[in-house]
């Protein structure tokens, strides 16, 4: 580990060209091959498979790039973080598991939370000691968070804590959630919303598991009933809780998985050569309709490619992204929506006959393309992504 440690330390300070090629090398060399999903070899990896997985990650200074070294991170920049997200999304691996922690959690204590949190919380996080989940959308809001009803009540020095909360990913493992809660009436609006740090193991929280449309359980209903927490749980003042999740959001929407591009290009190689691999396929390749499909998808892959990177250039700048981030938001998920329609368009030919890795992408672009149905829904839906760019940067009138 400290040999991983120096090296790693050794290519960020020659600079982000020799630091890209240490990740490149480091993944290539440690990725186990039955978790890379563009191999025959591949089976689906268990929770404690990632875990291990990403801590590795970790330890070689693949992770925590921009946290501060105070908290176990690396004290970098965006742009030494989108150098190893280049090549984390160039290789076919699994998506993190503590994603919320890492992207969600972890940036908003950094923001609003005290010393003794930051140290108690950050350095778990980046070595997966923790699992979080975010406590967000309800029943009756979704993508519009001022509707929310999950009520905090100051007893003392304590908080009781009433609600629903839906769409939850990953309550089942989390060890905390990223609580967002009212300490008035629907009425305030965005005033008196308040966040916490819920241990999940907090008697009074129910956790009921939802099946998608894969037949997985990644995301649950989770119940608060007179869950009791103290005041040391709240993340910032009581009327901070509304600026702290519009803050999670814009992260979310503008810098979370900067590898997207570069990992649709890996899905569309995969894609691409199944298809060579099978005589049946390949022939569907030489299709124009398929031919000037892959080269839009191409186009708008190196389109996202450059919003990225342009993102990343302005906030080290110092710019502020803010509303921006709804563009970031709406093209990555307009734009892989599209491109696993097209996939499943030409592994729905793949047969028990066909090519062994024609079957394998059969799987898995199958898989992706169930996903691929939430991804204009989570984190923002596409028409709210709309009206924020509609009303917040093009300034056009709300009665068009």
């Amino acid at each position: 580990m400290q040999t991983e440690q120096t090296q790693a330390l050794e290519a960020i300070s020659a600079g982000p060209p020799a630091y890209r090629r240490y990740a490149r090398n480091w993944l290539a060399s440690n990725l186990p091959a039955h978790m890379r999903w563009d191999t025959l070899d591949y089976r689906s990896p268990t929770l404690e498979e990632c875990r291990t997985w990403e801590a590795s990650m970790y330890s070689a200074g693949l992770a925590g790039m921009t946290w501060p070294k105070a908290y176990g991170g690396l004290g970098l920049t965006l742009r030494e973080h989108l150098v190893v997200n280049k090549e984390v999304g160039a290789l076919a691996m699994p998506e993190s598991v503590s994603s919320i922690g890492k992207e969600l959690a972890g940036p908003i204590i950094q923001t609003v939370g005290t010393e003794a949190q930051k140290q108690q919380f950050l350095p778990r996080i980046l070595s997966m000691g923790d699992f979080w989940c975010q406590g967000f959308s309800e029943p009756d809001a979704g993508s519009d968070l001022v509707r929310l009803r999950t009520k905090a009540t100051q007893e003392g020095d304590h908080w009781r804590i009433n609600g629903q909360k839906i769409w939850t990913s990953g309550a089942a493992k989390a060890h905390y959630c990223l609580l967002l809660t009212r300490t008035g009436t629907v009425a305030d609006k965005h005033r008196g919303l308040l966040m916490f740090a819920v241990p999940m193991n907090t008697p009074g929280i129910r956790v009921v598991p939802i099946k998608s449309i894969d037949g997985k359980e990644s995301f649950a209903e989770v119940f608060f009933d007179n869950v009791v927490v103290p005041d040391s749980a709240r993340l910032g003042a009581p009327d901070e809780g509304w600026n702290a999740a519009i803050r999670v959001l814009s992260i979310e929407r503008a810098t979370n998985r900067m590898y997207r591009p570069w990992r649709f290009e890996c899905e569309l190689r995969q894609l691409v050569a199944a298809c060579k691999s099978d005589p049946k396929l390949a022939k569907l390749l030489q299709d124009g309709y398929y031919q000037r499909r892959i080269g839009d998808l191409v186009g708008e892959i190196d389109a996202h490619k450059g919003l990225v990177e342009r993102t990343v250039e302005k906030m080290v700048s110092g710019e502020k992204i803010g509303a921006q981030g709804s563009l970031t938001k709406l093209y990555w998920s307009e734009c892989h929506q599209a491109f696993m329609g097209l996939a499943l368009a030409l592994v729905s030919h793949v047969n028990p006959l066909s090519s062994p890795l024609a079957r394998r992408a059969r799987d898995h672009f199958t898989t992706a393309y169930l996903f691929a149905r939430a991804e204009t829904i989570y984190a923002g839906v596409t028409e709210v992504q709309l009206d924020i760019i509609a009303q917040r940067i093009m300034e056009l009138p709300k009665d068009l």
